[in-house]
């Protein structure tokens, strides 16, 4: 048996431990070589995919000298390894030569794994070597290769004269000068080259003709299209929760708004299934993108939801996530554009590019800071999937304000509008003008035990006031109604404060702070009476209010509020005039449920309010801010609006003399003719159309309601000829077709009839003394205003 000096085992010990961190660290280098390796060709190699033109490559191929360069200093790096390894090997032999022979050959032994790890060291230097030499072989084949088909193709990589194509050369001198202005040209290929301009020009945009030597095929292979699947309604809601996603304030409140109207929609569904038979709804994919809560627009929205903020517009979104959830769509939600982005598929850059992939959704629904995002960033395929959005306007679009040429040249250009979308596709809060589709949202439903228990708890003098933000208790001279108010009704508010600072509200009111919403309709339940101030505008509070056995009181404006003369109107695309606080409440349910009156007149004011305490009143809720009436309505809406179809059908009055309408047997109005049948393919039905001629100064809107009907803007291009004057015996002296959004309309004195030349215009809304409008107009459906009798 040989013994070992206990210094030899220590210094052979030390020798493994210096090692071993050295191996690992040789491995690691080696794995690094490996990766850098396989991403260096790798790159090379993905510039030539299948069916890409040569002359998609760069003359000078991009990483080519870097990567020759990196290659060779990774193998001059190792060889110094190398030769220092071998330098500490020798001094460490030498130092130990003092050591017993023993303990020398024991040392020798241990340190052979060491020997070999050198060897393999100078294996991996030499091959790293050869690769680099390799790789630059490969690179110096492919400028060769690219330099010569480049001389054979140049002819073909001039700007063709095509009639069809008149924009091409045009859009091939501005690549010449702006091509860099946005990386996301050089991701679809374009390198600088004539070739490349043409090739983007024509496969990825369509401003050039196909080049002939391109592999057609490959380049305009259309994606298969997914088979149809049948939308079936859902009553579980809990995967739209986990679709909505969190850490937003604003989010918390809609899926707690969703979780409670739960046991509703699943009602709901079952009703309308019931209702629709064996109708077949193909579901389609939907994106919701949600602009206002964005980072990018201030989502000023979420940080005001426990402060008293607005919630009518996140009551709004839940309702509409509802609705299509429970119709058996398939929704994506977002609320950041870093999501939008990644679901529409837009290509790094600016968003001058077209988006990467077919729009892989039916249906967008977004509101106007979306709208303007998807404008930023969807280049081109804005304009050709924007047929496809739904935009979420809370106060409405009139179709004056939509036109961008008629908006900048009649002074109707506002922040908000000049998209040239069809006016139906914005849909609104409550329906203020039929010239955009009302949405709608939902107020709770009672039944009939609790409408019993409702009517047992009521207090007859006990008033709530209408505002949870403590600038609408500023308003001025609201000291002399409340005063009245006071001698008859004790007077609660929902305020919210902060403890150092309550709000300035009179000390005869009893605030309750901000209450959740369980809390605040247990309040409204025992009030007797829901009393605003004039402001917010047309929000769901009354609505719930009434829904709940209260009665609603509201201020009369003189002279109504517009854009002309308030502040809050300015800017917004719409003329709209606001008679009171809430005109929806106002005209579509009024007395006794709604008392509309001036609060600058003391007597009327404090006769209402006796009159109101005597006034008994059952729960009422407008059957179409149930839950199954805003299914009917966004069903109806999915499966008949389609604003990408080709141009509608040619109306028969357009080019002919004849039209499809007859006068009615008492000569007032005009009929859609019994032995024509309505337009296959036409929604609303064409044969439910009614047209008057308003009075002066008299909007369409307005002149329906007077005969209990609805403005049908969809109707206007059958009634836009000459023949629809002459049939209600209206003489033109003369008839001129002109860029007009209260046309077409007869002016007196001159005699003159006026047709409307661009269909985008065609307006419900609007008047002027000047002219006396031709109105379409509809039946519809009771309690149920966007649909007419026969739409479902």
């Amino acid at each position: 048996m040989i013994a070992v000096n206990p210094d030899g085992k220590i210094m052979v010990r030390r020798c493994l431990v210096t090692l071993r961190p050295f191996r690992l660290f040789v491995l690691g280098i080696g794995f690094f070589t490996l990766c850098f390796l396989m991403t260096s060709l790798g790159g090379q190699f993905s510039a030539r995919r299948l069916g890409d033109s040569p002359f998609t490559i760069r003359t000078e191929v991009p990483g080519g000298s870097e990567s020759r360069g990196a290659l060779r200093k990774m193998s001059d790096l190792l060889e110094l390894m190398v030769k220092r390894m071998d330098v500490l090997a020798r001094l460490e032999n030498s130092s130990e030569l003092h050591r017993t022979a023993s303990v020398a050959h024991v040392a020798a032994d241990r340190l052979t794994p060491g020997a070999g790890l050198i060897e393999r060291i100078q294996a991996i230097a030499q091959n790293v070597s050869d690769i680099a030499v390799k790789v630059d072989q490969i690179l110096r084949h492919s400028l060769i290769l690219h330099s010569k088909v480049s001389e054979g193709r140049r002819d073909q990589c001039e700007a063709p004269s095509d009639p069809k194509f008149p924009d091409c050369s045009g859009k091939v001198e501005w690549m010449r000068a702006r091509w860099t202005s946005d990386p996301c040209y050089a991701f679809f290929g374009v390198d600088g080259t004539e070739c490349s301009f043409l090739v983007y020009l024509s496969e990825i945009e369509w401003f050039c003709p196909p080049l002939p030597w391109r592999n057609q095929t490959a380049s305009r292979k259309a994606p298969k299209a997914l088979p149809k699947v049948q939308a079936v309604f859902r009553s579980n809601l809990s995967h739209l929760l986990e679709l909505m996603g969190s850490g937003k304030e604003s989010l918390i409140f809609m899926k707690k708004r969703t979780r409670r109207f739960t046991a509703q929609w699943t009602k709901a569904a079952k009703h309308l299934a019931q209702k629709l038979g064996d109708i077949r709804r193909d579901q389609k994919q939907i994106l919701v993108h949600i602009g206002f809560l964005t980072e990018e627009s201030g989502d000023v929205f979420s940080p005001r939801v426990l402060k008293g903020g607005p919630l009518g517009e996140m009551v709004q979104w839940a309702d509409i996530l509802a609705a299509l959830y429970v119709l058996g769509h398939s929704l994506r939600i977002t609320v950041s554009l870093k999501e939008l982005q990644s679901n529409l598929g837009v290509p790094p850059g600016r968003g001058n590019c077209p988006l990467t992939v077919p729009l892989p959704f039916d249906l967008i629904y977004t509101d106007y800071h979306g709208l303007q995002q998807m404008k930023q960033h969807m280049g081109l395929s804005f304009k050709k999937y924007r047929c496809r959005i739904r935009v979420i306007d809370t106060f409405g679009t009139e179709p004056a304000y939509n036109h961008e040429e008629y908006a900048t040249l009649h002074g109707y250009r506002t922040n908000w509008g000049y998209w040239n979308l069809n006016p139906k596709q914005f849909m609104t809060m409550f329906p203020h003008t039929p010239d955009n589709s009302f949405m709608g949202f939902v107020s709770e439903e009672l039944n009939e035990t609790e409408k019993q228990l409702i009517k047992d708890s009521k207090a007859s003098n006990m008033a709530v006031v209408y505002g949870k933000e403590a600038s609408i208790w500023k308003l001025q001279g609201k000291e002399k109604f409340l005063a009245i108010l006071n001698k008859y009704m004790e007077i609660h508010g929902t305020v919210y404060y902060e403890s150092q600072r309550p709000p300035e509200v009179p000390a005869f009111v009893k605030n309750h702070g901000l209450l959740p919403q369980p809390e605040f309709q247990q309040l409204l339940r025992k009030a007797k009476l829901f009393i605003g101030f004039g402001f917010p505008y047309e929000g769901p509070a009354p609505l719930e209010a009434i829904a709940n056995g209260c009665i609603f009181l509201q201020s009369r404006f003189s002279p109504p509020h517009s854009s002309l003369n308030h502040e809050f109107f300015r800017g917004k695309p719409t003329s709209r005039e606001v008679f009171s606080q809430h005109p929806y409440a106002e005209n579509f349910i009024g007395k006794p449920h709604v008392w509309t009156v001036d609060y600058n007149n003391s007597e009327e004011f404090e006769a209402a309010v006796k009159a109101i305490m005597n006034t008994q009143v059952e729960p009422y809720l407008p059957y179409e801010y149930t839950c199954v009436g805003m299914l009917e309505r966004i069903h109806a809406y999915i499966q008949h609006q389609d604003f990408c179809a080709g141009p509608s059908p040619v109306p028969p009055g357009a080019h002919t003399a004849q039209s499809p309408f007859v006068l009615a047997p008492n000569a007032t109005h005009l009929e859609w003719a019994q032995n024509i049948s309505s337009i296959v393919g036409v929604w609303p039905p064409t044969n439910s159309l009614r047209a008057w001629l308003a009075a002066p100064g008299r909007a369409c809107t307005d002149a329906c309601l007077d005969h209990g009907l609805v403005c049908e803007p969809s109707f206007f291009p059958y009634l836009n000829s000459q023949d629809a004057f002459l049939k209600l015996q209206v003489p033109c002296d003369s008839t001129e077709w002109e860029m007009h959004h209260l046309y077409p309309a007869f002016a007196q004195p001159g005699q003159e009839c006026y047709l409307q030349k661009e269909p985008l215009l065609f307006s419900c809304a609007g008047a002027s003394t000047k002219y006396q409008r031709l109105c379409p107009c509809r039946d519809f459906l009771k309690g149920q205003v966007a649909l007419c009798q026969g739409c479902l």
